[in-house]
């Protein structure tokens, strides 16, 4: 099912979100925001791509797009380098790095937990040192070793793979000589022998007993043998395949293109397929399924409400959840892709929007007067709640962005903050980067050419305008602090 964090529960769109603040424009070498006690909150240099953001409330965010970001909060450290390549986390007793999923090391020094060290290149080389014989093994694939819950195993032991190797889970251990011929399964009153894929046989007595000819031709598993009606799976491809277990049947003929399911518990349901995956109709207690594909289908599943039209031209979905009802539409896949949200516990609030119309825009709309837009848009709707990308990729293609937080406070950029202009309860900015810019409150104005090289100014209690030279920062007085939450 499609699980999204609320939107009114997040403080910024897609993209970096801004604090309200003094401006200092001296694109492109940098482009900084301050507040009014003079701390820097935010900077970038040489256009979008060196930038340092300290905005009270979020991680410090460091780096130099799309190359490098250090990201900063309490206790926590994480670094990418050429992402997804390298990645550094660093935290209270633990320390981990990464080369894009293949090569990973961590180490966990945290007093009181049990320590440990972990070592892995894949597909080659796993390990990890506990201090434990227990916990800690080490393996050179495919050469010999041991490894211990990993590859969805309990256990996995290898010698000169595929020659022989063993695996263990929930108790069952199974010997390969060589993997995948050759099977056997011996321990306590567990047995059997395969010799795949020609026949196989295990079992144990009173509990299960699998067997198979001609894999996957022909396979029957039952389980749960001490029980009065046990669950059995039988096939003999592609002619018949039966499941049935209590209050549960599956059969299909012709597999898989023609069948029907019947549930009686733990809830109801029936089902009936013709050239499946196309001709599908379900009826249950908490599931509804009728499918025409590609043309349509519609299917309520445990709430989950999904429709399609021409699949995959256009998806709707509709689902609720934690007191908030959410509608969901796209054409194929993220070329278009909205979400609205609205609360079922108060009706009356309005309702909140994200929208991308790849890759040309992306906005964000609370529903309480936080708006955000940016245009261009290209990672956004492919990559939603991808953290790296949204700070390393998406502000290099922020041709335009609107950010407003309230419907009086608003700020537009253009080219990077080549051209930004800031209208505030406050006041209002113009900037066209170190040329020119225009600042003005109910009682102040100021002119600058040069970034403050020549200035003029109107003072409070006079309407007369003071020429100077040498301007370069307005007073700490006329600047303006906000809170970042929205």
């Amino acid at each position: 099912m499609f699980s999204r964090p609320s939107i009114w529960l997040i403080p910024a769109l897609l993209l970096a979100s801004t604090l309200r603040a003094e401006e200092q424009n001296s694109w492109p070498v940098s482009v900084q925001e301050q507040q009014a006690d003079g701390k820097v909150v935010t900077v970038e240099y040489a256009g979008p791509l060196f930038f340092d953001h300290q905005i009270p409330g979020e991680p410090r965010r460091k780096g130099f797009r799309p190359f490098y970001l250090n990201s900063q909060s309490p206790g926590v450290e994480t670094s990418y380098l050429l992402y997804p390549f390298f990645t550094w986390r660093t935290e209270k007793g633990f320390h981990s790095f990464s080369f894009f999923e293949l090569v990973n090391e961590s180490n966990l020094t945290e007093p009181g937990q049990p320590p440990y060290r972990g070592f892995d290149v894949w597909p080659f080389y796993f390990s990890r040192d506990t201090g434990d014989p227990e916990t800690s093994y080490r393996a050179l694939f495919p050469i010999g070793g041991t490894l211990k819950h990993r590859l969805g195993y309990d256990r996995v032991h290898f010698v000169l793979f595929p020659l022989y190797a063993e695996v263990e889970q929930k108790g069952m251990y199974t010997t390969h000589a060589p993997w995948p011929f050759l099977r056997f399964i011996n321990h306590g009153d567990e047995h059997g022998f395969e010799f795949w894929p020609l026949f196989g046989h295990r079992g144990r007595a009173g509990d299960y007993d699998s067997r198979f000819y001609l894999w996957p031709l022909y396979y029957k598993s039952t389980t749960n043998l001490s029980e009065p009606q046990p669950n059995v799976k039988f096939g003999v491809l592609p002619f018949y395949t039966l499941e049935s277990a209590p209050g549960y049947m599956n059969e299909n003929y012709v597999w898989p293109f023609f069948g029907y399911t019947h549930r009686t518990a733990p809830v109801k349901y029936d089902e009936q397929r013709y050239l499946w995956p196309f001709l599908v109709q379900g009826r249950g207690d908490v599931s509804y399924v009728n499918r025409w594909a590609p043309v349509y289908t519609h299917s309520v599943i445990k709430g989950y409400d999904k429709t399609w039209f021409a699949w995959p031209i256009f998806r709707h979905a509709e689902w609720s959840g934690d007191g908030i009802a959410q509608e969901q539409n796209q054409v194929l896949f993220f070329v278009y892709w909205s979400l609205t949200q609205r609360s079922t516990t108060n009706p009356a609030a309005a309702p909140a929007h994200k929208t991308h119309l790849w890759p040309l825009f992306s906005s964000w709309n609370n529903g309480a007067g936080r708006r955000q837009l940016q245009v261009l848009s290209p990672f956004e709707a492919v990559f939603p709640d991808n953290e790296p990308i949204r700070q390393l990729y998406t502000p290099l293609f922020a041709i335009y962005r609107y950010d407003q937080r309230a419907p009086d406070d608003t700020r537009q950029s253009f080219l990077f903050s080549l051209l930004s202009w800031k209208n505030t309860p406050a006041g209002k900015e113009f900037h066209l980067g170190p040329l020119f810019s225009v600042q003005s409150t109910a009682d102040r104005s100021r002119i600058a050419l040069g970034n403050g090289l020549l200035a003029w100014r109107r003072e409070p209690d006079t309407r007369r305008w003071k020429f100077s030279l040498f301007d370069f920062h307005p007073k700490a007085a006329n600047s303006e602090s906000r809170d970042p939450s929205p």
